[in-house]
């Protein structure tokens, strides 16, 4: 077979056409190289901008209780040094790692959904006090070592399912973060689906405990400091359209340190505007609102507001200031204290449905004294010792309109706090002995918070007024029960 023959045009000996073909190669070559190196100086210019970007989103750590950037940025392990050199250990390709040239990146545990942890992470030491909606005892984190409060849910009147009110105190103490908010720390189970638990921060006392075992009632300047971290904490709920709907003193808990929490959301409940269908016995009756008393459907926060009068009267008197056996005596002691409703005092109690049958005495009819759009002050002689500014809060937040009780902020900005004496500082809060830690609470002739379920029957008040029986003869009504012992 012959070779192929050779084009007639290309001439191999001559040294012109072998140089320019040479010319040629080095020129391509000389192209490719500098295309690469302008696509890797790209790469690198890429690479750099990623990383400054991710460096601006993830935050920085805190140095002296303050956000900052580093001072110098870290070198990531395997990334190369300014000499060329790789810093720390790097896998080989296919062991796992990053194919070989790529770079890898360091990555950290963050936070992801699992199981809940065990009550035995947990010992119990002692019981505290039994609720409405749980059992909470002392105990003490293994791992740790911190003494916490544990609260175990009750799970008897909810044979369908988790209960509604363990939901939405579970819900509620999530969205509250405050510092005069009870911690909820962590959710733990038992052995058994309704053996459920919340672990919340441990505090010392309640005021209820405190005020029955002190012989002298708070000082002016420390009932200012309460009282302000209470309604302090009350403005944050009601600012996230949170109801608490059981404040009382024994759901006031306070720690050596002075400060104030909230606790017990087992009947807090979201609300908004307008307002939803609500559940209309609720509220300790002792801490409850004429207008709950009187069969109001559409409530808001100022059934909060009307506690809060009755915690500050406790405070100030380290008595319950309304101390009634049933629904019907609890409305007698109310109007006893306030005087009856008038058309200028509460313009709308008459459309209320208990409020029909209440028979007002002839002498309530008479103008009130106090000043257009401000309730009448409450008797000077029931609280001698509290100034006139401090008077003038306490009738407004006892006012028997709703709608004139003031709001949580506007109690936060009121003169009574800002006049002599000043709150006490928290840090010079006198301490007491820890029944808590010590031993169980010893409970009191007091009432119990509503049970989830019951219905506010109708009542009939046409005996408040003219003593006919039912103010003071029962000893039961609905929605409590008292507790002797």
């Amino acid at each position: 077979m012959s070779a192929p023959s050779k084009s007639r045009w290309i001439d191999d000996d001559d040294p012109e056409t072998q140089a320019a073909i040479e010319r040629q190669k080095r020129e391509k070559e000389a192209r490719k190289r500098a295309k690469a190196e302008r696509q890797r100086r790209a790469e690198e210019e890429e690479t750099a901008r990623t990383r400054e970007a991710a460096a601006e989103k993830q935050p920085y750590g805190t140095v002296n209780g303050e956000n900052g950037p580093p001072t110098k940025r870290r070198r990531l392990s395997g990334e190369p040094s300014a000499d060329g050199s790789a810093t720390g250990p790097q896998k080989r390709p296919g062991e796992g790692g990053a194919p070989a040239g790529q770079r890898s990146l360091l990555r950290f545990p963050g936070p992801e959904w699992g199981p809940c942890r065990h009550v035995d992470n947990f010992e119990r030491l002692n019981h505290i006090e039994e609720g409405s909606y749980g059992w909470v005892s002392r105990a003490k984190d293994i791992t740790t070592g911190e003494i916490v409060a544990l609260k175990k849910l009750k799970m008897d009147n909810s044979p369908d399912g988790f209960p509604v009110t363990g939901l939405r105190e579970i819900q509620t103490l999530l969205e509250s973060r405050h510092t005069n908010i009870v911690y909820l720390r962590e959710v733990v189970m038992g052995n058994k689906m309704d053996d459920v638990f919340l672990v919340m921060d441990f505090l010392e006392h309640d005021l209820k405990t405190l005020l029955d075992d002190m012989r002298e009632p708070f000082l002016p300047s420390e009932i200012k400091t309460l009282l302000s971290q209470i309604v302090s904490g009350l403005d944050f709920l009601h600012s996230h359209w949170i109801m608490h709907r059981d404040l009382k003193t024994s759901n006031l808990l306070l720690n050596n340190r002075g400060e104030v929490k909230i606790a017990d959301f087992g009947m807090a409940r979201y609300y908004g505007d307008p307002p939803p269908k609500l559940t209309q016995l609720v509220v300790t009756l002792w801490y409850r609102a004429p207008e709950l008393l009187l069969g109001a459907e559409k409530y808001g926060p100022e059934i909060d507001m009307w506690s809060i009068g009755c915690i500050f009267g406790e405070l100030l008197t380290k008595e319950p200031l309304l101390q009634g056996k049933n629904e019907v005596d609890q409305v007698s002691k109310i109007f006893a204290l306030t005087g009856p409703p008038t058309s200028q005092t509460w313009p709308s109690f008459r459309s209320l449905p208990n409020a029909k049958s209440l028979r007002l005495p002839a002498s309530s009819i008479a103008a009130s004294s106090a000043p257009e759009g401000k309730p009448p002050l409450l008797p000077r002689s029931k609280f001698p010792f509290l100034t006139n500014a401090g008077l003038q809060l306490l009738s407004a937040l006892l006012a028997l309109n709703p709608t004139a009780r003031p709001s949580a902020l506007d109690c936060l900005t009121h003169p009574y706090f800002r006049e002599d004496p000043r709150p006490k500082a928290k840090e010079m809060f006198p301490t007491f002995p820890s029944k808590a830690g010590m031993e169980r609470r010893r409970r009191r002739e007091t009432p119990e918070a509503p049970k989830r379920g019951q219905e506010a029957p109708p009542l009939d008040f046409a005996g408040v007024f003219g003593g006919a029986p039912g103010g003071d003869t029962g000893e039961t009504g609905a929605g409590f029960t008292l507790r002797l012992g």
